[in-house]
């Protein structure tokens, strides 16, 4: 068992993930890297909406809490903006830990780009989501253009874990406040009232479940066997 463990997931990604959780839990700091899992959350959500409605504005909050506000044409495209939030975070965590594990570091580079210029250019226009996009990219392209091979990987690194513990730990606090506070339970809540019958505790269960779904698939495909 320890072998086929040992064989699935490197010593290097679990110091990475044990630095992911420390640096996410220290005051002020933690919350200022947590808010990148928030951009993957809330610009899950936009990219939904564009499907059949618009978006309007998102904003991002010192507190890593967010907010994207959509408009529909159907209730198929409210009840699945609604959803991809929690998936967009669990699926980038996979996508970006498969990317670095394929050493396929510009790909990854390019799409985190890409998401600080699509929000900061159309959706964003709150104070700190706006300090907090130009502040996080100009540290990530200054990283970029003066660090070295190695530092850029580990960075990169250092960004997919925390997109883990945080997709896993935010849906985790989700189906705990869904069952605590079931009507202000943020997309739980939004999801039982959009389908009615289904209540907010069991939202709750799906969206967490969904989050370790993503980190089994990990596990399988070796993702975090990172040299």
């Amino acid at each position: 068992m320890l072998r086929t463990i040992k064989e699935h997931i490197s010593l290097k990604f679990l110091l990475f993930i044990g630095i992911a959780i420390l640096l996410t839990n220290v005051p002020f700091l933690g919350n200022y890297v947590g808010v990148v899992n928030t951009l993957v959350h809330e610009s899950g959500h936009a990219l939904i909406a564009l499907v059949g409605g618009d978006v309007h504005s998102i904003s991002l909050f010192m507190n890593t809490e967010g907010v994207t506000y959509t408009s529909h044409k159907s209730w198929f495209g409210g009840f699945f903006t609604g959803a991809a939030g929690y998936v967009a975070s669990s699926a980038m965590a996979f996508v970006a830990l498969w990317l670095i594990s394929r050493k396929k570091y510009k790909v990854l580079t390019g799409i985190l780009i890409g998401l600080i210029l699509l929000n900061i250019i159309f959706w964003v226009r709150n104070l700190y989501g706006i300090f907090w996009l130009i502040s996080f990219g100009a540290a990530f392209l200054l990283l970029l253009y003066k660090g070295s091979a190695n530092v850029i990987q580990n960075c990169l690194l250092l960004i997919a874990t925390i997109l883990l513990v945080e997709s896993v730990s935010s849906a985790f606090t989700i189906q705990m406040l869904s069952f605590m506070q079931p009507h202000t339970a943020g997309d739980a809540t939004g999801l039982a009232r959009a389908t009615r019958i289904i209540p907010a505790q069991i939202w709750g269960i799906i969206l967490f479940a969904q989050s370790l779904l993503f980190v089994w698939l990990g596990y399988k495909n070796k993702i975090y066997r990172i040299d």
